[in-house]
């Protein structure tokens, strides 16, 4: 089939894309949108773009005129003002009349007859006056008659106002656009600011009771103002459901229970009910709610744990056995991932026959809890389950309430965990606990906030999980944590840790090589109480608080390194262009000798004069220097603080003269 040679201009490399287009790029509310795409066409004649964008509850699409960036290179924002998802493509078109005011310009410098050129001017500004709304295209036939007017004039030096700005202004949005070009729809899904930016709190109520009591729901509710005051605005709870009895773990995962052992909240499902269910010791589904309107108190999010796993007495295995993989001899499965073995968790099985059936459930099961008020959501092992299932789930969930987040748990291989952002997962966890040296963490954070990666997936660090316990911090110290800390909190606008572990530096592993905590929460309730290191606390809530004070902490995309003379220490800095704020960090990488070097600033990407001085001012000790130039010294003993975190403050110079800094 040929095409329509008639068309000229070529749309080509819009920005932002993902996936050759096929992968929708992510923002959140409020930001602006820039798009950019190289527009051009054959020979000499002038062209025009416009970026168009349509949100799902529009009816009509939109444009915004893009405007030159130089190069055949186009540029055009949107606000974006709503939540859901968003298409957007670029439009490219010959202008007949820029090309035609263009070359009328050039006649007129040169002196030469310009009168049939002013009624092919009048002609094109009547042809626009036809289209064009009626208050428009009044005054537009009143240009037309004074074009076909000076035209028609003896007057050499009468070009009927050919020229005036507010003409081209006018025709630039109403001229005709004859055989226009479109680039491909493109999809942007637009999240709450908390997709972006946010900072996760991890407990196990279980363990909140008083001593040898099983701790409630309620209990987590006197928690919360704690845990508000540290900074955080979501507060994670492992799943909340019934606990299998059949082939309960005992403590440290033993396979055996004993009497009065509490089993792995991952094991879902009792004769109490199901995934819509909560255990008794816990609470009730009205306490859930009432947590979740409680957080929100305190200007937290409850995240609830979604696991789509099933213990060997949960109501499915009997009124749905057809959703489970059966053996030979009849018998299910359970799971395992080798050397690992989870006898008391039956895996579903996604190429069931009744497959559509068992969708739909756990689709019910989303909706069940975002009725009691739920929206955020942090989902264990989703690389175990098909991506074309968490593709619809989290569609279905996104077409109703766009507000709903979705963090993914899968600790898997790099392809796998991007396609699981790509199909709609808001937050990723991410390798940032076994990356510990100063060329591992550059080239990670490279690659998560410099490539194509960070327009669908948003990385969440975790310096530990119940599941984790890296050898880092086994064989670390109060330094090893805090370091650890300031880098996960300011490398990502999104962290999370595993709360009172984290907080009170619990670093004794089951065994010897094995990243199991000993005496771990999975598996047994644990009274947390500060040792002889204290707490972390103070320096948890120093670092939300420059989290929530400084936007450049809020973003990736403005992550840059420098260069500093020591592999032990690392610099970065995050800045935000509209807020005029920026923040830089050194941190300290070894945990048990001071280390000091050279820092060279890279002056051009923090937007500083390198001949003026700079104020820092230091959010973790509150000391404040003096910097001067590019080149500067810094010292950190880890017994103090192993970290600067240094709000850059410009060096100014009045009318007066009077020098300060803002």
């Amino acid at each position: 089939m040929r095409v329509d040679g008639r068309r000229r201009a070529v749309v080509e490399s819009v920005r932002p894309s993902a996936g050759c287009g096929r992968v929708p790029v992510k923002r959140v509310i409020g930001d602006r949108f820039e798009v950019t795409a190289d527009v051009f066409a054959d020979g000499h004649d002038r062209v025009a773009a416009g970026l168009r964008v349509k949100h799902e509850g529009w009816g009509r699409w939109r444009e915004v005129p893009m405007e030159p960036l130089g190069n055949d290179r186009w540029t055009a924002a949107v606000e974006l003002d709503a939540l859901g998802r968003w298409r957007y493509a670029v439009r490219g078109w010959v202008d007949r009349f820029a090309t035609w005011r263009d070359e009328l310009e050039r006649r007129v410098a040169g002196g030469q007859d310009v009168k049939v050129e002013l009624l092919v001017g009048a002609q094109l500004v009547d042809e626009a006056a036809s289209d064009a709304p009626q208050a428009v295209a009044q005054r537009l036939r009143v240009r037309a008659e004074r074009l076909l007017s000076a035209g028609r004039s003896t007057d050499p030096a009468d070009i009927g106002g050919a020229l005036d700005d507010e003409l081209a202004a006018a025709m630039a949005i109403h001229g005709v656009r004859r055989h226009p070009c479109e680039s491909p729809e493109l999809e942007l899904w637009v999240e709450p600011v908390l997709a972006r930016f946010s900072s996760w709190y991890e407990l196990f109520p279980r363990s909140l009771g008083t001593p040898g009591e099983h701790g409630t729901l309620r209990d987590v509710e006197a928690e919360l103002p704690r845990i508000a005051e540290m900074g955080f605005d979501v507060l994670y709870l492992p799943p909340v459901h019934p606990i299998g009895r059949t082939a309960r773990k005992g403590r440290n995962n033993t396979e055996s229970a004993e009497p009065g052992d509490v089993g792995s909240p991952w094991a879902i499902g009792a004769e109490e009910g199901g995934h819509d269910a909560v255990l008794p010791e816990l609470g009730t589904v009205d306490d859930v709610a009432r947590l979740a309107a409680a957080c929100r108190d305190h200007g937290l999010e409850l995240a609830l744990d979604l696991a789509f796993q099933c213990s060997p007495d949960h109501p499915w295995v009997t009124e749905h056995p057809t959703w489970f993989r059966h053996r030979p001899d009849g018998s299910i499965r359970y799971a395992e991932n080798p050397p690992k073995r989870y006898q008391d968790i039956y895996p579903l099985d996604f190429e069931s026959e009744d497959w559509d059936e068992l969708w739909a459930a756990l689709l019910g099961v989303v909706r069940f809890w975002i009725e009691r008020g739920v929206t955020v959501f942090r989902v264990d092992n989703p690389h175990t389950k098909p991506f074309a299932f968490w593709e619809w789930l989290i569609g279905e969930i996104k077409r109703e309430r766009p507000d709903v987040l979705f963090l993914s748990e899968a600790f898997t291989r790099p392809r796998v965990m991007e396609r699981l952002a790509k199909v709609g997962f808001t937050q990723s966890y991410t390798y940032f606990a076994w990356r510990t040296g100063k060329w591992e963490l550059t080239q990670y954070m490279t690659e998560l906030t410099r490539t194509e990666v960070a327009e669908y997936m948003r990385p969440n660090f975790w310096p530990n999980t119940p599941d984790i316990l890296t050898e880092q911090l086994q064989s670390g110290n109060r330094a090893t944590f805090a370091a650890r800390l300031v880098l996960a909190a300011t490398m990502t606008a999104s962290y999370g840790i595993y709360g009172p572990a984290f907080e009170l530096m619990e670093r004794r592993p089951l065994r010897p090589g094995s990243e199991e905590y000993l005496d771990s929460e999975k598996y047994q309730m644990r009274a947390w109480a500060p040792g002889p290191e204290g707490t972390l606390a103070p320096l948890i809530t120093a670092v939300n608080r420059a989290r929530r004070d400084h936007p450049a902490l809020q973003r990736n995309d403005t992550l840059r390194f420098h260069t500093v003379d020591n592999d032990m220490l690392i610099a970065y800095s995050k800045s935000d262009p509209t807020a005029g704020d920026t923040v830089l960090a050194v941190v300290n990488l070894d945990p048990n000798y001071t280390q000091s070097g050279w820092i060279e600033l890279d002056t051009e990407a923090l937007g500083i004069d390198p001949s003026s001085p700079m104020q820092l001012v230091d959010l973790l000790g509150g000391e404040t220097y003096i910097w001067s130039g590019p080149r500067n010294y810094v010292e950190l003993r880890p017994g103090d603080c192993p970290a600067h975190l240094f709000h850059l403050r410009r060096y100014l110079r009045t009318e007066h003269d009077f020098e300060y800094f803002a």
